[in-house]
């Protein structure tokens, strides 16, 4: 697949780059995709639950009534689960929700995934470039002129752009990523890709490799 290189302020360069077809164009494949969505959110979660069991309540250990002759069942402890206040059963604990996935797997879900937004044409790429400053109306007015400013877009570039960052990391459907760090939920939930030329080179020679 073949596509034009856009400046940044929405005009055409001229050039046209070729989308390799082992990244862009395989035959997606979407357990893949799942597999490693669901591993990056799992991997997001903190885990961090915890509710109190009896022995962690703080109260009395005195026996709260006799054994017998009360006609109610017996009870030795305030803390007891089925107290009004007292421990939980089987509460939540802190936990990892973390789990290995493959590099393999991984690799081919991410070029599933750009396979998919090459065949939908979501992918537009732009000439490298930076901002003089890191002021957000720059950014605004480069999706302006891209005729991208009511959809979620991810920026991927070959290197960390500081002026660029700042300028973005205001606006709420926008998100900023170096080649070397894309995933598969980022580039599954942006609408548009915009991929600089360096960065389109990076990603090849990334997901070429075996």
């Amino acid at each position: 697949m073949e596509l034009p290189v856009l400046k940044h302020t929405g005009e055409d360069t001229g050039r046209k780059v070729q989308l390799p077809k082992e990244v862009f164009g395989i035959e997606p494949n979407d357990h893949a995709i799942y597999l490693d969505v669901k591993h990056i959110l799992a991997n997001k979660r903190q885990g961090t639950h915890k509710a109190k069991e009896r022995a962690e309540i703080t109260g009395s250990t005195r026996k709260i009534k006799k054994q017998k002759g009360t006609g109610t069942a017996r009870a030795g402890s305030i803390k007891s689960p089925l107290f009004k206040g007292g421990g939980r059963v089987f509460g939540p604990r802190p936990k990892d929700y973390g789990f290995k996935l493959n590099k393999k797997i991984k690799k081919l879900a991410r070029k599933s995934t750009l396979s998919y937004k090459a065949k939908g044409q979501h992918i537009t790429i732009l000439a490298d470039f930076s901002f003089e400053s890191s002021k957000t109306k720059h950014y605004l007015h480069m999706l302006n002129s891209l005729a991208l400013a009511d959809q979620k877009t991810l920026l991927i570039l070959s290197v960390a752009d500081k002026n660029l960052l700042l300028a973005g990391r205001n606006l709420q459907q926008t998100k900023m990523t170096i080649a070397d760090q894309i995933n598969t939920y980022d580039l599954l939930n942006a609408n548009r890709l915009l991929i600089s030329e360096s960065a389109l080179v990076s990603i090849t020679q990334n997901l070429s490799q075996e």
